[in-house]
C-alpha cells in the first residue's frame, strides 16, 4: 500500500482525513519556505496538518495562521498548538485587508470550486502570494490523453477522474493567463526547479508548460 496521504489505497482527497498521517511533508514545501522572508506573518490556506506552518515557524521564524476544511486537519494543528481556523478558502476570509505578509496555497488551489475568488482573497490579505499547483500540461499527461484517449492520472495521484478533488486542471501556461486576466498581481518568481540534477532542472526552466510537474510561484500584489 502506498504509504502516502496522496493515494487512493488511503484517502478519499475530497474530504481528507489526516489522522494517520500528522506529519507528513510534501516535497514542495523547501522551495515554498525559500520565498518566504525570515520574521514574516503568514497564512497558509489549505493547511492540512499544520507541517508546513511548523517547518516555517521553525526555520523562518515566522507568525503564521492556517485555514483548513477538515476537521481532522484543524484537530491536528491545534493539537500541534498551531492558530487554525475551519472553513472554506474560495470565499471571504475572515481577516482583514494586508493582514499577512504572504498568503500560499499549495497543491490546492486547483481543488476548490471557485479559484479566482481564492485568488482574489490572497491578493486583498497579503503583500504576496506564494502557489504551487500539479501542471497538467506535462508531457506524461499529454501523450496519455493522446494514445489512450482518455482522461491522465498522471495528475491525479492515481484517481479516477470522477473520485478525485482536483476539480480544475490547468497547466502553467493556463495559470499566467489566469493572473494576467485577474489583474492586481506580478509575477515575482516561478520555481520549476524539483529535482536534484542541475541539468535536469535547466531542461525543465526552459520548457515548463512541458516537462514541470509540480510549479511554485511566487507573486506580488500591484496597483491595477
Amino acid at each position: 500500500m502506498n504509504s502516502s496521504i496522496n493515494s487512493p489505497e488511503n484517502n478519499d482527497n475530497r474530504e481528507y482525513d489526516y489522522t494517520l498521517f500528522p506529519d507528513e511533508e510534501r516535497p514542495e514545501y523547501g522551495r515554498i519556505i525559500r520565498m518566504v522572508e525570515t520574521h514574516s506573518k503568514v497564512i497558509d490556506l489549505g493547511c492540512g496538518s499544520g507541517v508546513l506552518l511548523e517547518k516555517l515557524k521553525s526555520e523562518k521564524q515566522t507568525k503564521g495562521f492556517g485555514v483548513e476544511l477538515a476537521e481532522s486537519g484543524v484537530t491536528i494543528c491545534r493539537q500541534k498548538g498551531l492558530e487554525v481556523t475551519q472553513g472554506n478558502i474560495d470565499a471571504r476570509l475572515p481577516f482583514e485587508d494586508d493582514a499577512f505578509d504572504y498568503a500560499i496555497c499549495n497543491v490546492t488551489i486547483q481543488m476548490v470550486r471557485f479559484p479566482e475568488i481564492l485568488l482574489n482573497e490572497m491578493k486583498r490579505i497579503a503583500r504576496y502570494q506564494i502557489i504551487s499547483f500539479p501542471n497538467f500540461g506535462f508531457y506524461k499527461n499529454r501523450m496519455e490523453l493522446l494514445f489512450s484517449g482518455r482522461m491522465p492520472r498522471k495528475m491525479l495521484f492515481g484517481y479516477n477522474w470522477f473520485s478525485t478533488g482536483h476539480i480544475h486542471q490547468f497547466s502553467v501556461r493556463d495559470f499566467k493567463e489566469f493572473i494576467k486576466i485577474s489583474g492586481g498581481l506580478k509575477i515575482i518568481k516561478a520555481d520549476y526547479a524539483e529535482t536534484t540534477s542541475v541539468i535536469k532542472n535547466k531542461i525543465i526552466g526552459i520548457c515548463p508548460n512541458l516537462f514541470s510537474v509540480v510549479s511554485v510561484f511566487l507573486l506580488e500584489k500591484i496597483n491595477d
